[in-house]
C-alpha cells in the first residue's frame, strides 16, 4: 500500500474517534460552543448593543437577539465593509465571501480566523469518514477534480473577496496539490462554459478517482466529456469511484448520472454554505447529514409551520424532533447572530443529529394556500422518473394564476428531459399522486376543484443553461431554484421555447 493510502487510514481513525467525542455528548459540545461564543461577542459592537455580558442561557439570549436574516445584520455588515473593527466578531474578518441576493443585491459574508479553519476540517473530516467507514482509499492516489468557483479574490478595503469555493480552493492540503485539477489558470477563468470546456481537455486523458461540485454543473462537465470522447464517464475513468456533491437534491439527477458514467459510485453529500459548514454525510447507507456541533456554529431551530408566526419558539437541539420542518437559526465565530440563512430542515436522527435539507424558505409556492416546498416536487420528480424510466437535465415549478380560456389555475412544471417519458400524461399523473399524497393542503385545492391538476411543459435543450447565464449565474455555487411562487423564471423559460 502506498504511503498517502496507508497515512490516509491512520487519519481517518483519528478523525472518527474525534468526531464520536462531541456526536455522542451534543448537549455539552453546543454549551462550549455556546459560551465561547458569548464571550467572544461580549468584545463587539454587536453584544453590546445585545447585552451580552448579561447572557448566561440560551433562553436569554433569544429573548435579547431576534432572528434576522442579511437585511436584519446589514447595517453592522456595512460598517465592517467599510473598514471598522470589532463589529460582529473581534477584529477583522479574514475574508468576505460574495453572494447573490434577491432583495438585498451582493451579500458580504464574513469569515473570520476562527471560522474558516472548520470550513476546511469538515471538508476533509467528510472523506476521511468515508475512509474510516468503507475502507476504500484508492481514490487519494488518483486525480481529483473540484468543479468550483474562479479563486482569483479582490480586495475590499483590506479584505480579501471572492466566492466560498475559490477561497477555499487556497486552503487544499499540499500533499493533494499534485492530485488536483484543473490547473490554476484553468480555475482562474471566469467564463463557465469556456471553463468546462478547457478542464474536458485539461482531464480526458488523466486517472480520476474523485469528482466534486454541485451535480447540475457536473453534469453539464460529463455532457461534455462524452460529446468530445464518444465515451462514458466511467470508460474515460474506470478508477473513478467517488462523487462528493452538495447544494441541491442528487435524487432527480441519479438517473441521468448513472447513464452518463455508465454504472453507479458511491457518492458523499456536503451540507457547505458561505455562512458556515454545517453537516456532511458520514455513513454510506444513510442519507442523514450529520450535524456539526463543534464547529463554532450554535444551532436553532424554529418549526416552519410557526415561522411567520408573531412570536414562534425558538427550539435548542434538546427538544427538537423527528420527521419536522425546521428554519434553521444560527450564530457563529464569523459573528452572524441569530441569522436566518434561510434553509429548512428535518432530523433524520436525534442519536446522533442527522439531518436533510428540505428546501428553501423562499423558495415555495402558496399562491392559493398550498404551500408546496422543494422537498415535496423533488420527492414526486423522483417517483415519477423511477415509474417511467424518464430522465432529466432541470426542472423548476411555477403557478400559473390566471390562465386563458377560463381554465383553472394549475402549478406549472416545466422540464428539461434528456429522456422524455413515452406517456407525458401518465408522467404528470404520477407527479401529481404523489404530491397530493404529500402535501395535504395541496391535495384538498385539488379536490376542491380551485385547482386543476399539475402541467407538463417541456423545455428545448440547454434551456435553463441560457437563463443561468443571461442572469449571470452560470456555474459555480448557483443553483437553479427548485420552485418559486412567482412566474419570473418560468416566463424566461417560456421565452426562449419561442425562439
Amino acid at each position: 500500500m502506498r504511503l498517502k493510502r496507508l497515512l490516509s487510514k491512520i487519519l481517518a481513525a483519528a478523525a472518527h474517534r474525534q468526531i464520536s467525542k462531541w456526536a455522542n455528548n451534543p448537549f455539552v459540545a453546543q454549551e462550549r460552543v455556546f459560551k465561547e461564543l458569548i464571550r467572544q461577542g461580549q468584545k463587539t459592537q454587536f453584544g453590546r448593543d445585545h447585552n451580552f455580558d448579561q447572557i448566561r442561557t440560551s433562553a436569554h439570549f433569544a429573548q435579547q437577539v431576534p432572528v434576522r436574516d442579511y437585511e436584519g445584520l446589514r447595517h453592522y455588515v456595512d460598517q465592517m465593509v467599510d473598514g471598522a473593527a470589532d463589529i460582529l466578531w473581534p477584529g477583522r474578518p479574514l475574508y468576505y465571501a460574495k453572494t447573490s441576493g434577491t432583495t438585498s443585491g451582493a451579500k458580504y459574508i464574513p469569515i473570520t480566523k476562527a471560522s474558516m479553519p472548520h470550513h476546511i476540517t469538515n471538508a476533509k473530516n467528510a472523506l476521511l469518514c468515508y475512509i474510516h467507514q468503507t475502507k476504500k482509499t484508492q481514490f487519494v492516489d488518483k486525480k481529483m477534480i473540484f468543479l468550483q468557483g474562479s479563486p482569483v479574490l479582490s480586495d475590499k478595503n483590506g479584505v480579501k473577496l471572492g466566492r466560498l469555493s475559490g477561497i477555499a480552493a487556497h486552503y487544499v492540503p499540499s500533499y493533494l496539490q499534485s492530485n488536483r485539477l484543473p490547473s490554476w489558470p484553468v480555475n482562474c477563468m471566469e467564463d463557465w462554459e469556456a471553463k468546462v470546456a478547457a478542464i474536458v481537455l485539461e482531464t480526458k486523458d488523466q486517472d480520476m478517482g474523485l469528482i466534486s461540485g454541485i451535480p447540475s454543473w457536473v453534469q453539464m462537465y460529463f455532457e461534455k466529456l462524452n460529446q468530445t470522447t464518444q465515451k462514458t464517464v466511467g470508460q474515460l475513468f474506470p478508477n473513478f469511484d467517488l462523487f462528493v456533491y452538495g447544494g441541491v437534491n442528487f435524487a432527480p439527477y441519479r438517473q441521468k448520472f448513472e447513464a452518463l458514467i455508465g454504472r453507479t459510485t458511491d457518492s458523499i453529500e456536503l451540507y457547505p454554505a458561505s455562512e458556515g459548514f454545517f453537516a456532511f454525510q458520514d455513513q454510506q447507507g444513510d442519507a442523514g447529514l450529520l450535524l456539526q456541533l463543534d464547529s463554532g456554529i450554535y444551532y436553532e431551530f424554529i418549526k416552519t409551520s410557526e415561522f411567520f408566526d408573531q412570536s414562534p419558539t425558538r427550539q435548542t437541539l434538546k427538544s427538537v424532533e423527528k420527521g419536522v420542518d425546521y428554519v434553521m437559526i444560527i450564530s457563529t465565530n464569523a459573528g452572524l447572530w441569530g441569522y436566518n440563512i434561510g434553509d429548512t430542515v428535518a432530523f433524520t436522527s436525534l442519536k446522533p443529529f442527522k439531518i436533510r435539507v428540505t428546501g428553501r424558505l423562499k423558495h415555495f409556492i402558496s399562491a392559493f394556500g398550498e404551500h408546496v416546498i422543494g422537498k415535496e416536487v423533488e420527492q414526486a420528480m423522483t417517483k415519477a422518473l423511477s415509474a417511467t424510466g424518464a430522465s432529466i437535465t432541470e426542472f423548476t415549478v411555477a403557478p400559473q394564476i390566471t390562465p386563458e380560456d377560463e381554465e383553472l389555475p394549475y402549478h406549472q412544471w416545466l422540464i428539461e428531459f434528456d429522456t422524455a417519458p413515452e406517456n407525458m400524461a401518465k408522467f404528470a399523473e404520477v407527479i401529481d399522486a404523489d404530491l397530493q399524497g404529500q402535501n395535504v393542503y395541496y391535495a384538498d385545492l385539488i379536490q376542491g376543484k380551485v385547482l386543476q391538476p399539475l402541467k407538463i411543459t417541456a423545455l428545448a435543450p440547454n434551456s435553463f443553461n441560457q437563463v443561468m447565464k443571461a442572469s449571470g449565474k452560470l456555474g459555480g455555487q448557483n443553483k437553479v431554484p427548485r420552485l418559486s411562487n412567482d412566474r419570473t423564471i418560468a416566463e424566461a423559460l417560456l421565452k426562449l421555447q419561442d425562439k
